[in-house]
């Protein structure tokens, strides 16, 4: 053989090794369920709501949401609707998939306004340390970004 053929060889035996060493790492990171999302994320909304006319208009939202690993929500939020900031809390239902996206089924309460359901679209990412999501109801432009806090914990 010459040198060459020994430098060929040698590159496409690397590579097929690190192709092998990666792809059952790739494989394993999905495996999300509901169990996967658990514990408190702080979050921030950012959008706009476009009907009904009353609340329409941008829309910004941060808070802590906590998930308890067998489906269940809760979350308070600061709410900033045309300007007008005032406190949020929601219950919900949520369910993760095995290729780590999800939904949830919110029950919104804003004082003044007659509570009601959201729908969210999610992807978690980052082990579990993370989602983002967007509102799926028709009116509703809004996204969400939520970080897990203090992820090295077991809650």
């Amino acid at each position: 053989m010459n040198r060459s053929t020994i430098a060929i060889a040698f590159t496409m035996t690397v590579i097929a090794a690190l192709a092998l060493g990666t792809a059952p790492a790739a494989n394993a990171q999905l495996s999300c369920s509901d169990a996967t999302l658990k514990g408190t994320f702080a979050y921030t909304s950012t959008g706009f709501i476009t009907a009904p006319p009353s609340l329409a208009g941008p829309v910004a939202e941060m808070g802590t949401q906590t998930f308890d690993a067998a489906g269940n929500t809760t979350a308070t939020a600061t709410l900033s609707q045309n300007g007008n900031v005032g406190p949020v809390s929601i219950t919900g239902t949520y369910t993760v998939n095995a290729d780590c996206t999800g939904t949830m089924t919110l029950q919104v309460s804003i004082p003044g306004i007659p509570a009601f359901p959201l729908h969210v679209s999610f992807v978690m990412d980052d082990n579990g340390k993370e989602f983002q999501a967007m509102e799926t109801d028709a009116g509703f432009v809004i996204t969400r970004i939520a970080r897990k806090i203090f992820p090295g914990t077991t809650e």
